[in-house]
Order: C-alpha cells, then sequence, then structure tokens
C-alpha cells in the first residue's frame, strides 16, 4: 500500500474504473482503495519521435501473438506424426535451471531457498475412469487421440502409475490471499510432471491436480474431489473458446476412491467421489512464485532474478533480443519529464508485458460477465492466463457486486466491478517484488502500473463497443445502459445477445421498440418499459449513423456476445449426473461450451436462464478450497 501511495502522490497514471467501466456511482463505493484517476498527460505514453508505429506496438503485438499461439493451433498439415505417451518429448527447464529443494518429503514445512521439491504423486486410486478429454489440447502435445482409449491410461493420468519421461514436482510459491500476505503457500494438491515439447518447440507443462501431498499441502490431504474438478474441467476449456487466455485441461480421471469435505464449513462434512485433472499450461509461474523469495531477505532476492531470467528466457525471449535504443521510451510524466527506455532494462519491459497481459485478460472477463472469485496474488499467472478455477461464476443477473464465493461475502473484495482495480494492486505487489530484488526503479515500476491501466481501457473499451454494435466508443450509452441493466438485474448474456436483433430503423413505434429485448425484460413495470424504451430510441439513432447493414451487425454482434457460457447450474446438472457415474453430461456440456457463439439448433436449453433450484448453496455460491 505504501507504493500505491507513492505512485498516486507522484500522479503516475493508473486508471479510474468507476467512470468508464459502469459509470453509475452507486455500483462502488467512493473510498475504494483500489481506484485511481489517470492523470491526462499521460493517458498515453510519449513516445520518442524516432520511433515508427510497427516498433510502437511491439508490446502489443507480442502479447496477441502469444495469446493466438495459445488459443489456436495453426498447423492444419496431416503430415504430423501423433505420439504415444511414451513418446512425448519431455523437456524439464524447471527443474533443470532452477534451485531444488534439497528434501524430497512431504512432511508439511517451511520450503527455503528453493523454487521447487520433487515429489511423486502418492494419490490412491481404485478402478479409476476417464471422465472426459479434450482432443485440442492433446493436438496441443501432438498426442494421438487414441491414446485415451488406451486401458492404463487413467492410471497413468492419475499419477498412480509413473509416466514415462516424467520427473514430478511441486512449486514453491507465496502470495497476498484477500489482500493480506499469507507467506509459502506452494502447489498443496498439484504435481507437475513436466514439460513437453511439440514440434514447433512450443512448451507445455502438464500439471495432475488432486495427486496427493506435497511439503505445501499444510494440513489438507493433496486430493481433489470430482464436483470441483468437473468445474475445473469444463471453465478451463470453455474459457478458451471465449477467446480468453486461459491455462488448458487434457483430462479428467475419478480415483474410485472417496475423499472428505466439508463444502460450507459449517461442520457436515461428507464423501466426495475423489478426481484428478491434467492441467496444461506453458508455465503455472504466478505473481507469488517471485513474491515469496522477495520476501525472505537478501540471500533469495537472487533467487528473484533467476526466477526472472528464466521466464524472459522461456516465455518472453523476445526481451532477451532487444538492444538499447531511443525506440522504445516513455515521459514519466513527472517535474524532470525524464524518459527511460525500456530496452535499457528487460526487466522493465517484462513488468509492462506482464501488466498489459494482466490488464487484456481481465478486460476479456469482463466483457463476458466472468467472476474469477480468488483473485489472491498466487492465483495470478505472470503470462497472463485465466489460471486456478475455483469459486468462479458468470454473471446471471447483472450485478456489479456478485461474487461466487461465500469467503469473499463479507468485503466482497473479488466482486466482478471490482476486479480490474484487484487486477491493478495485483500487479502493484508484483512490481513492488521486482523493485524489492533491484530489478527495476521506481520510475519503471510506475509505468507498467501505468500501462496496465491504459491497456485495460483500451481493450475493454473496445470490447464493449463491439458488444453493442457501435462505430465507436460511447460511453454515455454504455454507461446507461449497465445502469438499466443493474436496476432490473438483466440476464447478462442473453441480454448482449438479444441485442443484435434491434434494428437500425428510426420508424419502428415506441411501443414495438421493446419487442426484440422481451426475453430480456422480464417483470419490469411501466416507469422501467420507459427507461427501456428511452435507451433503445438513442441505441437505434446510434446505429442509424453507422453505416452498416442489421444483418452484417447482426452476425458481428453474435461473434462477440456468446450464447452459451458456463452458468453455475449447469457445472451442477453435469456434476450430480457424474457423481452417479454417467458422465454423458459432461462430455455433452463441454461441446455446446466449445462453440460459444453458434446458435447450435437443439442445445437452446443451455442457454436458460438459472432455474430456482440453481439458487441453493453450493451451486451459485463456493468456497475457496470447494
Amino acid at each position: 500500500m505504501q507504493m500505491l501511495s507513492r505512485i498516486s502522490a507522484s500522479s503516475t497514471a493508473l486508471f479510474h474504473l468507476r467512470s468508464s467501466l459502469l459509470r453509475p456511482r452507486f455500483y462502488f463505493s467512493p473510498n475504494n482503495p483500489f481506484s485511481f484517476p489517470i492523470q491526462p498527460h499521460l493517458r498515453r505514453p510519449l513516445f520518442s519521435s524516432s520511433m515508427d508505429s510497427a516498433t510502437a506496438a511491439t508490446v502489443d503485438s507480442v502479447a496477441d501473438n502469444f495469446k493466438n499461439q495459445s488459443l489456436e493451433n495453426n498447423d492444419s498439415s496431416n503430415d504430423k506424426r501423433l505420439l504415444k505417451l511414451e513418446e512425448l518429448n519431455w523437456d524439464h527447464s524447471f527443474v533443470r535451471e532452477l534451485p531444488s529443494d534439497s528434501r524430497t518429503d512431504t512432511i508439511p514445512r517451511e520450503v527455503l531457498h528453493a523454487c521447487y521439491t520433487k515429489v511423486l504423486p502418492s494419490v490412491e486410486v481404485e478402478n479409476p475412469q476417464l471422465v472426459v478429454w479434450s482432443e485440442s489440447v492433446a493436438e496441443l502435445l501432438e498426442l494421438d487421440p487414441k491414446e485415451f482409449e488406451r486401458p492404463d491410461f487413467p492410471l497413468l493420468l492419475s499419477g498412480a502409475s509413473p509416466l514415462v519421461g516424467a520427473v514430478p514436482y511441486a512449486q514453491n510459491y507465496g502470495g497476498h490471499q484477500f489482500g493480506t500476505w499469507a507467506g509459502q503457500l506452494g502447489d498443496g494438491r498439484a504435481i507437475t510432471l513436466g514439460e513437453v515439447l511439440n514440434s514447433k518447440s512450443e512448451r507445455w507443462e502438464l500439471q495432475l491436480k488432486g495427486a496427493g501431498k506435497t511439503p505445501y499441502s499444510r494440513f489438507a490431504d493433496g486430493l481433489a474431489v470430482l464436483r470441483s474438478s468437473i468445474r475445473e474441467f469444463l471453465c478451463s476449456e470453455a474459457m478458451r473458446s471465449l477467446g480468453i487466455p486461459t491455462t488448458r485441461a487434457l483430462c479428467l480421471v475419478t480415483t474410485g476412491k472417496d475423499v472428505t469435505r466439508d463444502m460450507f464449513y459449517d461442520g457436515n462434512p461428507k464423501d466426495e467421489p475423489g478426481a484428478i485433472v491434467c492441467r496444461v499450461a506453458q508455465s503455472f509461474l504466478r505473481f507469488g512464485s517471485y513474491q515469496l523469495h522477495a520476501s525472505r531477505g537478501k540471500k533469495d532476492l537472487e533467487i528473484v532474478r533467476t526466477l526472472a531470467d528464466y521466464a524472459i528466457r522461456h516465455h518472453f525471449p523476445h526481451l532477451e533480443n532487444m538492444s538499447k535504443s531511443e525506440s522504445i521510451s516513455f515521459s514519466t510524466g513527472e517535474e524532470d519529464d525524464s524518459a527511460v527506455d525500456l530496452t535499457s532494462n528487460k526487466y522493465a519491459a517484462w513488468a509492462v508485458e506482464v501488466a498489459e497481459r494482466t490488464a487484456s485478460m481481465i478486460a476479456r472477463w469482463q466483457g463476458v460477465g466472468f467472476t474469477h472469485g480468488v483473485m489472491n496474488t498466487d492465483n495470478m499467472s505472470v503470462l497472463g492466463l485465466t489460471i486456478d478455477y475455483g469459486p468462479f461464476g458468470f454473471l446471471d443477473a447483472f450485478d456489479p457486486s456478485f461474487t461466487p464465493n461465500t469467503t469473499d461475502l463479507p468485503g466482497r473484495r473479488y466482486c466482478f466491478a471490482n476486479q480490474p482495480d484487484i487486477g491493478l494492486w495485483n500487479v502493484a505487489q508484483f512490481a513492488k517484488t521486482l523493485s524489492t530484488a533491484q530489478l527495476l526503479n521506481d520510475k519503471e515500476s510506475n509505468y507498467a502500473m501505468e500501462r496496465y491501466g491504459i491497456k485495460f481501457m483500451d481493450d475493454y473499451q473496445a470490447i464493449m463497443t463491439k458488444k453493442l454494435g457501435l462505430a465507436k466508443y460511447n460511453k454515455q450509452m454504455i454507461g446507461d445502459l449497465l445502469k438499466n441493466m443493474a436496476v432490473d438485474k438483466v440476464d447478462y448474456t442473453n441480454f448482449f445477445r438479444l441485442l443484435s436483433n434491434v434494428k437500425a430503423d428510426l420508424t419502428i413505434p415506441a411501443d414495438q421498440l421493446l419487442i426484440p429485448l422481451k426475453a430480456a425484460l422480464l417483470d419490469i413495470g411501466m416507469e422501467r418499459k420507459e427507461a427501456w424504451t428511452g435507451w433503445v430510441k438513442s441505441y437505434i439513432q446510434e446505429l442509424s449513423t453507422s453505416g452498416v447493414s442489421d444483418e452484417e451487425r447482426k452476425a458481428s454482434m453474435n461473434s462477440v456476445n456468446p450464447k452459451y457460457v458456463l452458468r453455475n447450474y449447469l457445472c451442477q446438472s453435469a456434476i450430480d449426473a457424474a457423481e452417479q457415474g454417467d458422465f454423458r453430461e459432461v462430455r455433452r456440456l463441454l461441446k455446446v461450451m466449445q462453440r460459444p457463439f453458434d446458435e447450435q439448433p437443439g442445445m437452446e436449453k443451455y442457454a436458460r436462464l438459472p432455474p430456482a433450484w440453481a439458487y441453493r448453496p453450493g451451486v451459485g455460491m463456493l468456497s475457496c478450497s470447494s
């Protein structure tokens, strides 16, 4: 918090969420400590006059290329040889290049001067079964999809049988939880098998969540239940299909053993089926991976640098090759108006890119109404990926204060509307960590946070403009819309999908303006009908000036406004069936969520509003460790 106070005092440019994200004042507390005004003279970085447009876009283009690489497989070649599990090309750069714990036991303890502990999966299984799998993730690994049919596949991907070439370990990290430093946390129930390199030299880390105890399990059992594993698997793949940077999931297997969980922390534990998700990402490095070592003093500060070098070398290699130049410089906007060249410090360039990736990710969350629920710094990826799907939720009725996390209810720190500000707070902690390790100076730290604010607003405004089918951003129109949606608790997903049916026809009678939105505007009185009619009139007036046909606009809007999102009640229906041994609904739901923007005739029930039972405890609200 001292850093943030200093930044505000020095007029470093951050952003003010209230003015552009959700304008109505009642959405927010005026004393929210996580919002900062962005200074007019710092709305854009002041680049050197010698910089050409191609160079100016370096950070944005690299980030976009990374996301595209993560979201798509551009190699359509049929000649690529598909591999068996035993033929995967394993690499173990994390283990090879970073300091290791000298012990390999799983006794809960403080692990000092190490980035990881080598530990074997210890989960017990009894007739494990394959619940669901992702062929698109297998394609990233160049794994033959026939491997999913192997009788021993569930044994291998549960960790019960060793996978040839794997070198399992658990990562050591810390983090701020609900704004308070929690010290060492680490992978308490996730065990990384290693990294697989495909034929394009893409690096994919495979991790088993729920595979048994590690030194970071503390008092927990290191296991996971089918309920939370289904949610993680489905949301990982659903987010990918929505175009949001995310970790992925290769498969989900049951263990055949029960796990005891007290879901509501009310003293009534029950046995639930155990399960394991194989998560996949280019890296599971987190903000907290760096924070822990910086918090431990001088002896461990060098680990922060080593870990930063590792991340840059393997995941941001373009930053290694920059040469000192005036072409990527910025004005700090402070009294001395000093300029800093990002190419003179790769760590500063890295911090900026991490900040921008984080901002872009959160802007996309806001666009589809996704609430993460646990934005602790140990749940923030340095690659800008959505990571650790716990008590997440997509907005049903639009409520900016919505949180899916029962643990978050008292203060709603991680509610939907606060996510952009919390992202900034987390980036500030990350920048502070790098500063503590003397990798950044204050101006570079401040600039990384400034760029977060600028990137978030740029991306968010672009997303909302597309969602409404507008020719340009209209702050007043979008703010009024969100205010009306909040007042009437309008379904977020369905409303924006229906909005594409509005015609840019100024001759439509006033009493017919709301017909295209009738399915979303339920049970509203005359006063509210007048408010909505007024907004639709203004909206049609704006559309009529764009010169875009209704058909073209509808197609464009439907490409960014999903018809299907992974609502919690849909997850619960699949979970209820799976717990009885029927995995068909999990697989069917995966297929629907892989095409969220398509109409998918016959699947309309998956776009319905939540039924009454969806509001019972355990469906819409979950705790952090559920």
